[in-house]
């Protein structure tokens, strides 16, 4: 079972389209290559391919995402941005992506090439973007058909290496019980308030599953 299902991308004229479009803007001008167009063959469908579960992926993985948050570190967004997820930006926070998911990879062969899928970008700390991506992608949910769970310690310290990031395994197994519990709030949030995507997301039951993850990672090998 996958921890989350693919998403189509929400239709041009939503609220928080400009806001995405000025971050994307943002992106070309600082010369960041790793935001392929939509219309570009989005990543594997599910199940994973091999390709999504070799430590070399997981390493390009952490690159892209430490290049991207370099990139848009100096990003301001308009005083009237909107964001799906909700929440205003201030000094301190960046607007990540949020959904550097499998199913949001693009590649070209084993080259990892970029992510589609923005809608969900919006103001968060690195640390909460990186751990969002660490639970995709090492993957750590339990329930995830394709993880080797005795391997989840290592590849865990194997992707925030790459990134860069030195705190410890702990520390980042925290900071993923907050972000996903954070989603958990805004999936619900955004289905009370008629998202389609996110309702159909309670419909499958994908909260439950999230809710079930945070609490297994209580007894994560620290």
């Amino acid at each position: 079972m996958s921890f989350e299902p693919e998403l189509p991308s929400g239709p041009v004229g939503e609220p928080w389209t400009p806001a995405i479009q000025a971050l994307l803007r943002h992106l070309e001008q600082a010369g960041f290559d790793g935001a392929p167009p939509a219309d570009r063959p989005t990543g594997p469908a599910m199940p994973w391919p091999e390709w999504a579960r070799n430590d070399d992926t997981l390493w390009q993985v952490a690159q892209w995402l430490r290049e991207y948050h370099t990139a848009v570190e100096g990003f301001v967004p308009p005083a009237d941005a909107v964001w799906r997820k909700g929440g205003d930006w201030e000094p301190g926070l960046i607007i990540g992506h949020n959904d550097a998911a499998p199913y949001n990879a693009t590649r070209d062969g084993l080259r990892l090439t970029g992510f589609v899928g923005w809608d969900f970008a919006g103001p968060v700390t690195r640390d909460a973007d990186l751990a969002f991506t660490a639970f995709a992608w090492v993957p750590l949910n339990a329930d995830d058909d394709w993880a080797d769970l005795a391997d989840r310690p290592r590849r865990l310290r194997l992707l925030l290496d790459a990134y860069g990031w030195r705190g410890t395994t702990g520390g980042m197994i925290r900071e993923v019980r907050d972000r996903i519990s954070a989603a958990i709030h805004d999936i619900r949030r955004l289905a009370t308030a008629g998202d389609h995507d996110c309702r159909e997301l309670i419909h499958s039951g994908l909260d439950l599953r999230l809710a079930s993850a945070v609490k297994e990672l209580a007894a994560f090998p620290a």
